[in-house]
């Protein structure tokens, strides 16, 4: 029983990283699992109790990245580039960030998803600026005061990277990657993994 429910989150996940929470139905949904659309309403009475689900999923994945680079025995300097580069890996070429198509569909969703899609996003910006902060800390930061600011600065970029990547191929994507942490370091022997 919870195997089905985590297969219907998944598979959400999947379509919203493919299309949007705005293009897909409990009837695509069903048809790919090949289940009946009430054996998704069983456990998702409704779309905004699976697309909170997705959000929760979203969470303890972010979560779980984030202590994994902050107990990473790595560099300093290196765990922001890590934390970034371990979620984009998550995301195929085809597809787009799932927070990110939540945001593009912000508007449009219920309530408490707008909400659990602000918390989200908040709680992404917050963990790439503590790890921006502990640099700091070191005085290995230097660019700048406001590491909440460049927090967002970097996700932003990294983010109309992988969406750009989808149209004009990979190496933009690793091009912007390289040039952010050449601009934040300074440093020419810097190179994407």
């Amino acid at each position: 029983m919870e195997n089905r429910k985590s297969q219907i989150i998944e598979l959400a996940l999947k379509n919203i990283r493919e299309k949007g929470y705005l293009s897909f139905s409990y009837d695509d949904l069903a048809k790919e699992l090949g289940v009946t659309k009430a054996s998704i309403h069983y456990h998702f009475m409704r779309k905004e109790d699976l697309g909170l689900a997705v959000c929760t999923k979203l969470k303890e994945g972010l979560e779980k990245s984030y202590l994994n680079i902050e107990q990473a025995q790595i560099k300093i300097e290196d765990k922001p580039w890590e934390f970034m580069s371990r979620r984009a890996k998550q995301i195929g070429n085809n597809e787009v960030c799932p927070l990110s198509s939540l945001q593009a569909d912000f508007n449009f969703l219920p309530e408490a998803m707008q909400v659990g899609v602000q918390q989200l996003s908040q709680m992404e910006i917050d963990y790439l600026e503590k790890l921006l902060e502990d640099i700091k800390q070191e005085g290995k930061l230097k660019i700048t005061q406001d590491t909440g600011a460049l927090a967002g600065l970097l996700i932003s970029s990294i983010k109309g990277a992988l969406q750009y990547r989808r149209v004009v191929g990979e190496d933009l994507y690793s091009i912007v990657f390289d040039q952010l942490k050449l601009l934040v370091h300074g440093n020419n022997e810097i190179r994407h993994k």
